[in-house]
């Protein structure tokens, strides 16, 4: 290619990566949180009421405020609502994310959980949270700020037989099953005492108010962290069925076999004879009136320790392409939106994605095609460094091949920063992908065969590096085109 052309394929790939990383900055926590809740001396508004709990709560009628932060953004969850509630006595908690905040208050323990498989701290943050808890009384009102990550870096086998070390093989069985998030996380929430509703059992007369930053499609919100304070209406009989859906039981350990084929293997709480959507209200991006996903189910049927519980969706996928659109059609670009793979295998996606893209670039002289939401990656064997975006790209990649000289662009990266097993975010694909790759000794295919898409993706500068974003809100594909 010429060094124009060169130039302008680089521009691309700072365009994408701007519209991506404004995106995430325009996700602004504390702005969120303050379209959906306000302090006002003893009281706390909620701003947009759907249904779950009382639209004012009175912060004077408890004794103790007890807080669980979970996830890749507790920490600026746990910042944004201390900063909003005064001084108040009883006030403590527990703060489990995958990167320790700089600034630590000191009412609160903090613990580093693994992601994106459990640690030592997983369960020790597990452990301390059903401690405080079930000190909890009806004078106490329990904040769980809930983002994703929280199924790996915050779990507790319900058989305490079982080791951290068979826990952990576990987790990692499921991230290459290929199953859908919500099917891996039916599995998690009848194998932890903290999952499925059982983290809000363990303080059953306390007031709760959930506050949720999801890394899950909006029509299956339960499963975020694979649903600690929600009630469960999946059953026993469905975790059989995804066990040999997959193929599980043969590779599992034997203890977890072995709690998995039980009897008497107790359903996780919840009623298992209605099922409800489970969708608070979803604020608009752009802090306007709020955008009803479905009004919030009604309790009446659950459990007393879930009626009067509050749940608020502080941010959503849905605000991540909003911001992505505002951006892209800021730069000049049309955009359409399609999240339809959402769960697909990734190569079925790609070969999606692409197909849609080339029809509409044939009409369309500047296009950004947008696409949320996170695929899968079934793994035949031991990866190598990589995840589930940059095998999305790298898929990409070899199909763009094809069309030399044109400006076409294909960028793939999570939201928190982390694909994989890798430091990197995702990647960047284009025409010249291949052509580079290989005059650096590598050969896609057998990359793309053994799950190792990050040393190549580095070698040729087109990793997506951000760090870890306090953020966790999916992942976001952009497909660009560019004809004069």
């Amino acid at each position: 290619m010429t060094p124009v052309s060169d130039l302008a394929m680089e521009t691309m790939h700072s365009k994408a990566t701007e519209i991506f990383t404004g995106a995430i900055r325009a996700c602004n926590i504390a702005s969120a949180f303050d379209r959906r809740l306000r302090f006002e001396g003893h009281r706390l508004h909620r701003l947009i009421p759907d249904g779950s709990g009382p639209a004012t709560i009175d912060l004077a009628c408890y004794k103790r405020i007890f807080v669980i932060a979970l996830g890749k953004a507790a920490g600026p969850m746990l910042e944004t609502l201390l900063e909003r509630m005064d001084r108040r006595k009883g006030l403590r908690g527990i703060c489990c994310s995958n990167q320790l905040p700089k600034s630590r208050n000191w009412r609160f323990r903090y613990f580093e959980g693994g992601h994106p498989l459990p640690n030592e701290q997983s369960f020790q943050a597990a452990r301390a949270a059903l401690a405080m808890l079930r000190r909890a009384k009806k004078d106490t009102l329990v904040f769980f700020l809930i983002s994703g990550g929280g199924s790996a870096m915050f779990d507790l086998p319900l058989d305490p037989g079982i080791t951290l070390e068979e826990t952990i093989e576990f987790h990692r069985l499921l991230l290459g099953s290929g199953a859908p998030i919500n099917e891996m996380n039916t599995l998690r929430k009848h194998f932890s005492q903290v999952k499925g509703g059982r983290l809000a059992m363990a303080a059953p007369e306390a007031a709760k108010v959930s506050l949720l930053l999801p890394d899950v499609p909006l029509r299956t919100l339960d499963a975020l962290s694979s649903g600690p304070t929600s009630p469960d209406h999946s059953t026993v009989a469905e975790v059989r069925e995804l066990l040999a859906k997959y193929n599980l039981n043969p590779r599992l350990p034997a203890s977890i076999r072995s709690f998995f084929e039980r009897e008497d293997m107790p359903e996780s709480p919840g009623n298992k004879s209605w099922r409800p959507p489970f969708f608070p209200r979803a604020a608009k991006a752009d802090g306007g009136p709020a955008r009803r996903v479905t009004a919030a189910a009604s309790m009446s049927g659950e459990d007393p320790a879930f009626r009067d519980s509050v749940f608020e969706l502080l941010l959503s996928s849905h605000d991540l392409v909003e911001n992505a659109r505002a951006l892209a059609e800021k730069a000049g670009y049309f955009v359409a939106v399609d999240n339809s793979c959402d769960d697909w295998d990734y190569a079925d996606a790609a070969r999606y994605l692409l197909g849609l893209f080339h029809t509409l670039r044939a009409t369309h002289q500047r296009l950004c095609l947008i696409s949320v939401g996170e695929v899968t990656v079934t793994l035949d064997r031991t990866p190598g460094a990589g995840g589930r975006n940059q095998q999305f790209a790298m898929a990409c990649a070899l199909e763009l091949e094809q069309y030399q000289g044109q400006r076409l662009t294909v960028f793939s990266a999570g939201s928190d920063g982390i694909d994989g097993n890798t430091r990197a975010a995702g990647a960047i694909a284009d025409p010249t992908t291949v052509g580079r790759a290989h005059a650096f000794g590598f050969h896609l295919k057998s990359s793309l065969a053994n799950f190792d898409a990050c040393p190549m993706f580095t070698a040729l500068g087109d990793a997506v590096v951000t760090g870890p974003t306090g953020h966790n809100l999916r992942d976001l594909r952009l497909l660009i085109a560019e004809r004069d």
